[in-house]
């Protein structure tokens, strides 16, 4: 299916692996251009035939300099991804030693890059009749499944991306949001990250965590989900075959999620 993205510019967050480089591969794949930062260029990034820009996009200054630096290079942006996210094995503490340092940095990695790179990038996505993907997780709408400062901050995404939604909507942008259920990314397979540090924290081996995550999570293909199945929902998101398609959270999670 030729879904209509040659030509197109697009900006992927959070590129250099997992989610983000598989949806940098699926948008080269159907024709577009795109811009992939991420605070280090992975090898993958580098070969994926993607423009890569470095950035911080926790900070404040990260996400418009960004932008602007890819308008100045790029011309406009018809496709923002905000992937960037996730968290640090450190983040998984008791409910209440969460402290307000940590609170805001999950915040400004999991929310605030993703308001700051919008208000960056929307007088370019509104010229281009252009598109705005956050990437959210399930942990929105399960939110004891995670630790409470990134669920939280991906909640307040998922009402972001609906109140931007409705305020553009009028001037012919499209805002959706993509939920993923437990991915096989580096989050989970990494020993020594997040994946690592629940495994140590349940008693079992990282092994034995990863074997059992599809069970314990409710998904009822029985396996993780793969980053190029998001990356084509998004792909298909971008496409005007999906002119439609805005103001909506997009769950791919094998089954996790047992609400309407």
């Amino acid at each position: 299916m030729d879904l209509h993205l040659a030509g197109k510019t697009a900006l992927v967050t959070g590129a250099s692996r997992g989610i983000g480089l598989a949806i940098v591969r699926a948008l080269i794949a159907e024709g577009a251009t795109v811009v992939g930062s991420a605070r280090t260029v992975s090898a993958e990034l580098a070969d994926s035939g993607a423009h890569t820009i470095t950035a911080d996009l926790g900070t404040p200054a990260g996400p418009p300099d960004l932008v602007r630096e890819v308008l100045d290079r790029h011309g406009d942006i018809d496709i923002l991804v905000n992937n960037v996210g996730g968290g640090e094995a450190s983040d998984l503490q008791a409910f209440f030693d969460y402290d307000d340092a940590l609170w805001q940095r999950v915040f400004d990695l999991n929310f605030f890059s993703a308001v700051r790179a919008c208000r960056a990038a929307i007088s370019s996505v509104v010229r281009r009749n252009g598109l705005i993907v956050n990437i959210s997780s399930i942990g929105a709408r399960v939110p004891h499944t995670g630790p409470v400062p990134y669920t939280t901050a991906k909640a307040a995404l998922n009402a972001y991306g609906k109140a931007l939604a409705e305020e553009y909507g009028d001037q012919g942008v499209r805002v959706v949001t993509v939920s993923p259920g437990p991915t096989r990314t580096p989050l989970w397979t990494d020993p020594h990250g997040v994946g690592g540090a629940i495994a140590a924290a349940q008693g079992v081996s990282h092994d034995e965590l990863i074997a059992g995550l599809a069970s314990t999570s409710g998904i009822r293909s029985g396996r993780l989900v793969e980053p190029e199945e998001i990356a084509s929902l998004v792909a298909y998101l971008a496409s005007p075959l999906a002119a439609s398609m805005t103001g909506h959270d997009y769950v791919v999670d094998g089954g996790a999620v047992k609400t309407a």
